[in-house]
Order: structure tokens, then sequence, then C-alpha cells
């Protein structure tokens, strides 16, 4: 908690948004569709309702895109994006300058499941499928659960996964108590997605 009274849980830049997770931001958003490969950043604080004057502050100053606006009891959370990177880190640096935060007092990410089955049968596969909105999981596939706090970190851990290994997003959570992730695939890119996914988490720890 800073001077001022804010408190900063998440700050998460992301360079670029890979297909599978710009289209599921797009499924679930609030504002303007981010478009594939645009850079993104999710901010959470608290106060919640104090979230609209860090949109506001950063529509106003930056050609920065509104995609999700979350307010939940004691946080408030937004997604802003554009093409240009400059443009969502400028947006960033203003929310934090008008707070008198800084980005190292964020709230580290914790992990709390993190965890490969092998060759899911057929019944768990058609549960994983009706579970998420993103894509089917198959029988036979292996599957990466993971599951963090604070929420908003799942998007950056996600899109690093998605970044390194051909992989299927099942389901991404990035708001609530817990952020929680299923991608599906083959058991060699689950592994290397599994692998891209906990450095992504330790780089939020600090």
């Amino acid at each position: 908690m800073a001077g001022s009274g804010y408190q900063l849980r998440t700050y998460s830049f992301l360079d670029q948004l890979q297909p599978q997770l710009a289209s599921y931001v797009a499924k679930d958003n609030r504002a303007f569709d981010p478009s594939e490969y645009d850079a993104a950043m999710y901010i959470e604080i608290a106060p919640a309702m104090d979230i609209h004057v860090m949109i506001d502050l950063a529509l106003k100053n930056t050609r920065v895109r509104l995609g999700v606006v979350i307010t939940e009891r004691q946080f408030g959370q937004l997604e802003i994006h554009h093409a240009d990177q400059g443009e969502v880190l400028a947006a960033g640096k203003a929310i934090l300058d008008a707070t008198g935060l800084a980005e190292g007092d964020r709230t580290p990410c914790k992990m709390l499941t993190d965890k490969v089955l092998r060759g899911i049968e057929g019944d768990h596969a058609i549960a994983l499928t009706n579970l998420g909105p993103g894509n089917q999981v198959l029988s036979g596939e292996s599957i990466l659960i993971m599951e963090c706090e604070p929420a908003a970190y799942m998007a950056f851990i996600c899109n690093e996964a998605l970044k390194a290994a051909h992989t299927r997003l099942n389901l991404v959570t990035t708001w609530g108590a817990t952020g929680r992730l299923i991608l599906s695939g083959d058991e060699a890119n689950i592994d290397a997605a599994a692998a891209a996914a906990r450095a992504a988490a330790n780089t939020l720890k600090k």
C-alpha cells in the first residue's frame, strides 16, 4: 500500500497477444476487441472503483483501447491494448505515476496448481470441453492445468505458453479469487508449454 492509499495487486505487460488469447479475450470483453499480436496490459488496484479514474487517465493520455474492466468487492481490473507497445507502456506508466506506485509494488505471483495430465480419458475430455469456452479437448491428449493468484497474472502466463508450443487454449480465467488455465495438445507440446508457463510465472514473483 503506497502513501497515496492505493494498492497494486497486478501489473502485467504482454508484448504480443497470441491469436488464441486475443480471440478468447474478445469473447468476454467489455469494450473494444484486441487484435492478434497487439500489446496489452493488465492492471488491478484497490480501491476497486478507482479503476475508472485510471481508465480515464490512460484513454485521455495515450491511444490505447480498453478491452476489459471489472470491479469486484476489493479490486478493480483493466485490460488495455494497442498495436504499438510504446502506447501501452506509456499508459501503464501514467497510471503508476498517478497512484504513486511502482511496478515492484505489485503482489507477487503465487502458483497454486501446476499439473500435466497425460492421455486423458474420453469422459474427462468431454467435461473439459464443456468447462471452457475455448477449443475442444480430445480424448488421448495431454492437458496442462494451472492456477495462480492474483488471477490477472494468468493472462501473461497463458500468452507465454502459447508462444512456446502448438497447443489449444480451452480455458483461461483472469479475474476472481484465482486465475486458471487449461491447455491441451500432444505430450511434447504440452511439456514445452508447461516449461514456458512456469518460467513466465517466476518472472512475476519479483
